[in-house]
């Protein structure tokens, strides 16, 4: 716990705190005086606190501004480790109370009670649980973000969705009254609302956040770690006021809901900018609607942070840093392709080279890199957007996708006359690479002359290293993975560890993902059973003689290490042969 010398708090009028908050900001060098004007103006103008204000403008990061706020009243930030493992005194201070004036009890003794407040300028709270229990409150001040990851652990939030009824106003609203649509849409309800849901999804470090319209009600999940979860359930009739507020956000027609449509949204949310690629459907009780959260501050563009091991960074250092050819990323859909070329490209990255990307959509924007949005719409799709490229002396050519015959080729002619290409492919190994690009209808002697590599790769759930704990049956898998890599096998002693749960982890047991992956290289050998139109199972056996680890042995290595768990493994994995 916390430890401290004060035993009481004292915080000053909100008001005259930031009035001389922001000058403090500038002088430190952490803002600009142009944006703390800027701020200035707006709080002014809505009424808000400078602090609330600069948040919304994603003028300063929420860690940042919490750090400040607390060394300026000189209290202490509350970090996860101060998080208890069960609610305190949960008889006297209950869940809605905790809920909500955000005020999280973290310890209670004789003396007094040390409280985190989002907001330690409310002291109502404060007030009312010292005239409860006649103890004095030693005021500590959280993040909302951990606030909330606290709470939906602690009183078991998240294992309960709950129903949020609809505001009177929007019952009996006709999906065909445009105008009414858009005035709803604009209610400081829904738009609190539909904030909230997302800012919520960002501070779970959801991926996706799924409102999928049901007979009684519409569904709010997340998907978090690759699993989708309910979050909350909405009254019904929210359905036409939550999809008109998301469609306008995103630049989309209100008015039509018989096809689907496509847009983005750029939010701050905690004072950091975050894209949405948003995507709705027809669906027989409304409009389905996905919003997939592209954070860029998340995605650290790094082989080891990804889960590559020191093998596989070599493999791909050497494959990514040739001068011509073509490496490949394969696998399904949320697989981390894009994030792994990304991160060959980051790693290739310098003033000497002209790098092209092709993507649709663009997911983040990288320094010192051309990007291209696809627009089929006007006739600007994979093939024509590489063509013109191609006139534009590139070095490096990433294409978001090979979709067709055309985008195909046009990668082989590239990586024929000096360019090195990087894409991406829906298939289940590396081996099946070949056989696509074949079936595709390239022949086999241009793939055979021009294909450097192919990296297979799934995605499985890290497990949270504040609470995992070992595997009932530790002893037996650890047999079983010294049988099946035999000499592959990690020279570390091994950790077969299982998910628990816990306040860090929204007791999911889990915490981000890391990729395990075979990466095939075409070498000579492999290059003459393509000329020779040797089969996918031939292709592997000649790949794995050379070296090549299987999915399987490679989910295997990170179950032995401590790092996710051997159900995660077999879920995504076949067993090698």
């Amino acid at each position: 716990m916390l430890r401290e010398p004060d035993l009481s708090s004292f915080i000053p009028d909100p008001v005259n705190f930031f009035d001389g908050f922001g000058t403090s900001l500038v002088d430190a060098g952490i803002l600009d005086e142009a944006s703390l004007v800027r701020a200035q103006r707006a709080a002014a103008k809505t009424n808000e606190r400078l602090d609330q204000v600069l948040l919304k403008l994603g003028l300063i990061p929420e860690t940042r501004l919490c750090s400040e706020i607390a060394a300026a009243l000189g209290i202490l930030v509350v970090g996860l480790d101060d998080i208890p493992i069960a609610p305190i005194s949960a008889e006297l201070i209950d869940a809605g109370f905790v809920r909500s004036r955000r005020v999280l009890p973290l310890q209670v003794d004789e003396e007094s009670i040390v409280l985190a407040e989002v907001d330690p300028f409310d002291g109502e709270p404060r007030e009312a649980l010292s005239y409860l229990t006649g103890l004095p409150i030693r005021t500590r001040l959280i993040e909302a973000t951990l606030f909330q990851r606290a709470v939906q652990s602690l009183y078991d939030e998240t294992s309960q969705p709950h129903e949020q009824n609809a505001d009177p106003r929007f019952d009996g609203v006709s999906e065909d009254d445009v105008e009414r649509l858009r005035d709803i849409a604009g209610e400081a309800p829904v738009i609190r609302l539909v904030n909230e849901i997302i800012a919520e999804a960002v501070d779970a470090r959801a991926s996706d956040i799924h409102i999928e319209p049901m007979q009684d009600g519409l569904d709010v999940r997340y998907r978090i770690d690759g699993h989708l979860h309910r979050m909350r359930t909405l009254a019904h009739g929210l359905q036409a006021a939550v999809s008109s507020r998301i469609k306008i956000m995103a630049r989309l027609d209100i008015a039509e809901r018989r096809m689907p449509q496509d847009g983005r949204i750029k939010a701050p949310v905690r004072g950091v900018d975050i894209d949405l690629r948003v995507s709705t459907i027809p669906t027989a009780f409304g409009e389905s609607i996905v919003l997939r959260i592209l954070d860029r501050s998340r995605v650290e563009l790094n082989f080891s942070t990804l889960g590559f091991s020191k093998g596989e960074i070599a493999d791909l250092s050497r494959l990514t840093g040739q001068p011509n050819g073509i490496f490949l990323v394969t696998g399904p859909t949320g697989s981390g392709k894009t994030t792994t070329l990304y991160t060959a490209l980051a790693s290739i990255n310098r003033p000497s080279a002209k790098i092209f990307t092709v993507e649709d959509p663009i997911e983040y924007q990288l320094a010192g890199i051309n990007q291209v949005q696809v627009q089929p719409s006007i006739g600007l799709d994979f093939p024509h957007a590489l063509r013109s490229i191609l006139r534009q002396d590139p070095d490096v050519i990433m294409i978001g996708e090979i979709r067709d015959l055309e985008t195909a080729k046009i990668a082989i002619q590239a990586s024929l006359t000096g360019h090195l290409v990087l894409s991406t492919l829906h298939t289940n190994s590396a081996a099946a690479t070949v056989t696509r690009l074949i079936d595709m209808g390239l022949e086999h002697f241009l793939l055979a002359s021009t294909l450097n590599g192919v990296l297979a790769q799934r995605l499985v759930r890290r497990l949270c290293p504040h609470c995992s704990e070992p595997h009932a049956d530790a002893l037996l898998w650890a047999e079983r993975i010294t049988h099946d890599l035999g000499r592959k096998l990690p020279s570390s002693l091994p950790r077969v560890m299982s998910a628990k749960g816990c306040p860090s982890c929204r007791n999911t047991g889990f915490s981000g993902r890391l990729a395990i992956a075979e990466l095939m290289t075409i070498g000579e050998r492999q290059r003459a059973q393509i000329l020779a139109h040797s089969s996918e199972v031939d292709l592997e056996a000649s790949a794995r003689a050379d070296g090549m680890n299987a999915l399987y042995e490679s989910g295997l290595s990170k179950v032995w290490s401590g790092m996710t768990t051997i159900e995660d493994v077999l879920s995504i994995t076949k067993v090698a042969p």
